[in-house]
């Protein structure tokens, strides 16, 4: 299945149906009077996310989606039935945006949430609405209203455990196949990774979902190269596993670029825990390993991991590491959602 992160899509909520105009006509009952019915509710366009998914494939070939109009009111005031709401799937971790992708509409990011992002229209008024003591056979009924339409984006930011980024042809892609069953596209030259990779590590009953992104360059938080587009995944990741070419001449340098592109996107990218790997240790001598990490540890206030994806030396260290600061983040995550929702809870809005 093809991945795609991204997608316009043109909604339209169902329209109310139209009151009946209607009189009861019934064998020894002269003035029946009136009787027409409500017309029924139009149906709602809900967005609903679920696990099954994580890709917006499903809406690059279908863009246009228009819910259930509601059926017009009859006569011995039955009311016509609501429209059926439409209910669109999408992955856990999509954003929805207005059509100039600068108001957020919607944010799910659990399996299960859903928003009801357009409402239906309101069914019409039939003629026994109106009836009263000086009206009695009303002829006036009231049309269903119109549903709602917009033009939104669908924006897919993957949620997993921890983010695996770095300079292009860093080894992301060849440490995410060593450690999982994921088989990304591995190759000698830059920009071999298009789109985020997928992979699950597993360490007895634990495991953690990794994300491989794209190599990123000077300038990414401005567009540069694959720019925000792929930077957008980091948001969602809870630890980031920032890998470094070890046979790269500055690897001070290539650490600074990437931590100057998070802090330049903002959205707490900075912030976020991080482990440094130190890559390609199969290539260099004992020597120029523990130089190139003495380096590194004193420009990077966090965890460094000498490792080789291509050997797979270091992996049983990192691995731990990576497992202990996921759990972590974790525990601190909730501690956090906690307090937000206590927050929640006392505020006079609901």
């Amino acid at each position: 299945m093809k991945f795609l992160d991204e997608a316009r899509i043109y909604l339209k909520s169902g329209d109310g149906g139209a009151g009946a105009l209607s009189f009861r006509r019934e064998k020894f009952i002269p003035r029946g009077g009136p009787d027409g019915g409500d017309g029924g509710k139009g149906g709602d366009i809900v967005l609903l996310a679920v696990e099954a998914l994580n890709t917006l494939i499903d809406y690059r070939y279908r863009q246009h989606f228009r819910a259930a109009d509601g059926r017009p009111g009859e006569g011995g005031r039955r009311s016509g039935a609501s429209g059926q709401d439409l209910v669109l799937k999408v992955p856990v971790g999509t954003e929805i945006l207005d059509e100039g992708k600068e108001v957020v509409l919607g944010d799910l990011s659990r399996n299960g949430e859903r928003i009801v992002l357009l409402e239906g229209g309101a069914g019409g008024l039939g003629n026994a609405h109106f009836k009263s003591s000086i009206n009695r056979a009303p002829r006036r009924t009231l049309p269903g209203a119109p549903g709602r339409e917009a033009s939104v984006w669908l924006r897919l930011k993957l949620i997993a455990d921890i983010g695996i980024i770095g300079l292009p042809n860093a080894g992301k892609s060849t440490l995410l196949a060593a450690l999982s069953n994921a088989r990304p596209k591995i190759a000698s030259y830059p920009f071999t990774t298009l789109k985020p990779q997928l992979g699950v590590v597993r360490a007895g009953d634990e495991e953690l979902v990794l994300a491989d992104l794209p190599g990123l360059i000077a300038g990414a938080s401005e567009g540069a190269g694959l720019g925000t587009r792929f930077l957008g995944h980091v948001e969602r990741c809870t630890l980031l596993l920032h890998l470094i070419d070890g046979t790269r001449g500055d690897l001070v340098r290539s650490y600074r670029t990437i931590r100057r592109e998070l802090r330049r996107y903002g959205e707490g990218l900075a912030e976020k825990p991080e482990i440094l790997a130190f890559n390609k240790i199969d290539a260099l001598s004992e020597k120029a390993v523990a130089e190139g990490c003495r380096r590194l540890q004193r420009a990077a206030e966090c965890p460094l991991v000498p490792i080789s994806a291509a050997t797979g030396a270091g992996f049983g260290e990192l691995l731990s590491a990576l497992f202990s600061a996921a759990q972590r983040a974790r525990a601190r995550g909730g501690r956090e959602e906690g307090r937000r929702e206590g927050v929640a809870a006392l505020s006079p809005l609901g």
